[in-house]
């Protein structure tokens, strides 16, 4: 988890957009909420702000992310996701092809 205070919203869209990330949204997820393996066209890049989750890839062991931690996915790279008790909320910056 990240010792760093969180930035402002918009602060996060245009330093993702600088990098060439075409879209920018706040993503909420329910408490307990699973998602199976899945994909997505785009690359992502993200940063939790609210409650937590456990992202897994591949054979790794999931990732346990909290507040201020930030997570970073290539376009078509299966991967699953658990929500916490509380849900999760996080800003996605998605890299469309």
């Amino acid at each position: 988890m990240s010792d760093s205070p969180l930035p402002r919203f918009d602060d996060f869209a245009q330093a993702l957009r600088a990098q060439g990330f075409d879209e920018v949204v706040e993503r909420q997820w329910p408490p307990g909420e699973i998602v199976p393996t899945h994909t997505h066209p785009f690359a992502v890049e993200a940063l939790v702000v609210a409650g937590e989750l456990w992202l897994g890839c591949g054979d790794a062991a999931p990732r346990h992310l909290r507040p201020g931690d930030r997570f970073s996915l290539a376009a078509h790279q299966p991967h699953d996701e658990r929500y916490g008790p509380d849900g999760a909320t996080y800003w996605v910056a998605r890299r469309h092809a």
